[in-house]
């Protein structure tokens, strides 16, 4: 039911930042553990960075240091700050639960490509 728009994907080089962010529908980060997860070609998707409604993080040890997950619910806008990029971060990148249900919705993502 909660739909979620992610942008601000792009080129970067090995080293470069950048910054996504993920539009929800309606508010839903205050009362539901959220994610950033990823999904390269050829692999199966996984997290990277979770924000509980409390606001603690967890983020995978793949780019634990390098990313950081926030909020800001006047905005219903969830980021994921992103930097050192290296190319093994090329993926896909959505927004969701933590815990995503069969038929919950996913947004189309948004591409982040690293490389020189």
């Amino acid at each position: 039911q909660v739909q979620f728009v992610e942008s601000g994907g792009g080129l970067v080089q090995p080293g470069g930042s950048l910054r996504l962010s993920c539009l929800a529908s309606e508010s839903i980060f205050s009362i539901a553990t959220m994610a950033w997860h990823r999904q390269a070609p050829g692999k199966q998707r996984e997290w990277v960075a979770a924000l509980t409604a409390g606001g603690g993080t967890v983020y995978a040890d793949s780019v634990k240091g390098r990313f950081t997950i926030f909020r800001d619910d006047a905005k219903n806008t969830m980021y994921l700050q992103m930097n050192s990029l290296t190319p093994e971060d090329t993926a896909v990148y959505y927004c969701n639960r933590l815990l995503v249900g069969t038929n919950d919705y996913w947004g189309q993502g948004t591409q982040v490509t690293v490389s020189s």
